[in-house]
């Protein structure tokens, strides 16, 4: 009886800022830590997004096998736990996915952790998916802000790079926006700089998945040359896009 209670408070507390006439009213105050890749279910249920080009496109650098399997696969599953989790809670399913990942701690129990491991990766490779694409190069805006941060651009994809290949285990890469400043985090699993739960928040500019799936079928273990390989296929105009 007393954690339903318990539960009853969080799922209350939650729903008092997805009953807002605009929930994304929250981050008004913080404009530079909202993201405008908000997610929300269809007919209460998530989705899998359409990647908008070919499983092929980004050959040879992105195999379109190993593009076809994370897409359909892997990011599918998320979506499905994700749902299935969401049936428990369905006063939840009005709720935008991002505003969930801010507000974690307030989750009840019964979905927390799902809504952290699966619902952040269902909002972690749909950003990532509009993040690849081949021929494009940073502005000259873009490339003042990464030399302001970092030095130099090639000093940025070192930093990153290294970032990357030091993480241990599975997770991602991430360049965030602090307050106009770009600096690169790494998170564990499927978290992600928007969860309250992150060692270090910030709205996500871009982001590299360095789980095995995202890239041992073309190169092994060898996590640093698929991180070298990710420049030919960042949609750098995106992560433009994502500074603002």
């Amino acid at each position: 009886m007393e954690n339903n209670r318990r539960n009853f408070i969080k799922t209350a507390a939650v729903l008092g800022l997805a009953g807002m006439s605009n929930p994304m009213d929250l981050f008004a105050a913080n404009p530079e830590l909202s993201q405008k890749s908000d997610i929300k279910p269809v007919n209460g249920k998530y989705e899998l997004p359409a990647l908008g080009y070919a499983y092929q496109a980004l050959e040879p650098h992105i195999d379109a096998k190993t593009m076809e399997i994370h897409h359909t696969k892997h990011h599918q599953a998320y979506i499905n736990k994700l749902n299935e989790a969401l049936e428990k809670e369905p006063q939840l399913k009005a709720m935008p996915l991002e505003t969930m990942l801010r507000d974690l701690r307030a989750l009840p129990d019964s979905v927390r952790s799902v809504v952290r491991n699966h619902g952040g990766g269902h909002w972690n490779h749909s950003f990532f998916w509009t993040l690849l694409k081949t021929g494009t190069k940073p502005s000259p805006a873009l490339t003042n802000m990464l030399t302001n941060s970092f030095g130099t651009v090639d000093n940025f994809k070192k930093e990153f790079e290294k970032a990357g290949t030091g993480l241990f285990g599975s997770g991602w890469v991430w360049v965030i926006n602090q307050m106009g400043t770009l600096k690169i985090v790494t998170t564990p699993n499927q978290d992600n700089p928007l969860m309250d739960l992150a060692e270090v928040k910030g709205k996500p500019v871009m982001g590299c998945d360095v789980w095995e799936h995202a890239y041992y079928l073309k190169y092994q273990n060898k996590r640093a040359d698929y991180l070298t390989a990710f420049w030919n296929v960042l949609n750098w105009d995106q992560v433009e896009a994502n500074t603002r």
